[in-house]
């Protein structure tokens, strides 16, 4: 396994060189197909993961039967349904993978250890908390001020991959909007793109 990749992800200036071993060693190398699903709503999550390569959505089921995308995940994120897991409850999403994936999984038992006797990953755990926090907050008050256009650029800004290789129609749930508007936001887009100098 790649000691790189685990310090970028687990990064804290308070986890010993020591400790990447023992983290390391409590995940396990998993690939995952395309289309594949890796936790259904309903079901509690006993795991989470460490995406090395691929893309992950997780949707749910609105009051009309319609799947909408909740987030996406792609390289170098965490894929978790944190209620869920730690939580222990059922989950309300469904996590789906959007391509062929290689992740680096770590089941809850593990986790625990970890976080109970690694002092540095500990305080990572909690600072990852607080910023997922803050990202989830930010995420619901763009919903509400930021038009469709700035919320589609946004997303093209910060996960350009998935605009590249996710059908749309899990786009424009992700984005509060349907296929049509953002058909029409991204022909938008793409003629200012083309008459900047």
């Amino acid at each position: 396994m790649e000691l790189p990749f685990f310090k970028q992800i687990y990064n804290h200036p308070n986890i010993k060189s020591d400790d990447y071993k023992t983290i390391i060693d409590a995940h396990s190398e998993v690939s995952i197909l395309k289309n594949e699903t890796i936790l259904k709503e309903g079901k509690i999550s006993n795991a989470y993961y460490l995406i090395r390569r691929g893309l992950f959505r997780s949707y749910v089921i609105d009051y009309k039967g319609n799947e909408i995308t909740t987030d996406f995940f792609g390289p170098n994120d965490i894929l978790i349904e944190v209620a869920s897991l730690f939580l222990r409850s059922p989950s309300k999403e469904t996590i789906q993978a959007l391509t062929d994936c290689e992740v680096y999984k770590i089941g809850f038992n593990d986790f625990q250890k970890l976080y109970s006797t690694i002092e540095g990953f500990t305080e990572w755990g909690r600072n990852w908390m607080s910023h997922q926090l803050f990202i989830a907050k930010h995420r619901a008050v763009c919903m509400h001020t930021q038009s469709a256009s700035q919320r589609y650029l946004s997303l093209l800004q910060e996960k350009p991959q998935i605009l590249k290789e996710v059908p749309l129609k899990y786009i424009a749930t992700y984005l509060g909007i349907t296929d049509t508007s953002l058909s029409r936001i991204r022909k938008e887009v793409l003629s200012q793109t083309e008459n900047l100098p």
